[in-house]
């Protein structure tokens, strides 16, 4: 009974307030036309309006949503007669298949960590960034492993804030980040 509630409760405008600048970022990163965006953001309000009695469980609704983009964009792309230049495996999956998004934001780590008081940044090079099991740092710096764990625990929270100090994510059900948008292109690690 509390589901059908959840259910009832959803409406277009509700929906679309929650994930259209996920759904914007999503078509942004596939389609490089602002104009284009802006259509296909168009389509999906209207599939969305169409389709949303279908969904049957809200916790869906994400995976829904992002299946109508992506099919939304391969659409796209066979209208324009573009489909040959897009490598579909590659290119147009689902956030939760897209590594894109962790290749960027690795990319980004390094100066994030550089940004750490410097014990937490050389902790996590070693270990993040290099590869260093944290038994084997614990030995070679003479640490007690318990503690070790402790410190790379904090450490990886100092960087999440600065992570989220810089960008808004978009994260899937297991807490993987699917996306992210810069909330200003001053900060100093952005």
């Amino acid at each position: 009974m509390h589901n059908a509630r959840a259910i009832k409760n959803m409406t277009i405008d509700s929906v679309w307030k929650e994930y259209r600048s996920a759904l914007r970022a999503f078509l942004s990163s596939k389609v490089s036309s602002a104009d284009a965006i802006d259509d296909l953001l168009q389509e999906i309000l209207i599939k969305i309006h169409r389709n949303l009695h279908t969904v049957r469980d809200q916790k869906s609704i994400k995976s829904w949503l992002f299946q109508i983009a992506n099919r939304t964009v391969i659409d796209f792309y066979r209208e324009n007669g573009r489909l040959k230049e897009v490598e579909l495996e590659d290119n147009l999956l689902l956030p939760e298949e897209d590594s894109e998004t962790q290749r960027r934001l690795s990319a980004c780590i390094e100066p994030f960590v550089n940004a750490l008081p410097q014990e937490s940044a050389a902790l996590l090079k070693a270990i993040e960034l290099e590869g260093q099991s944290q038994k084997s740092y614990a030995t070679e710096h003479k640490i007690p492993y318990s503690t070790l764990k402790s410190r790379v625990q904090k450490g990886r929270s100092q960087l999440r804030k600065l992570f989220e100090d810089c960008c808004h994510f978009t994260h899937d059900s297991h807490g993987t980040v699917i996306d992210y948008v810069p909330k200003s292109k001053h900060h100093k690690n952005c």
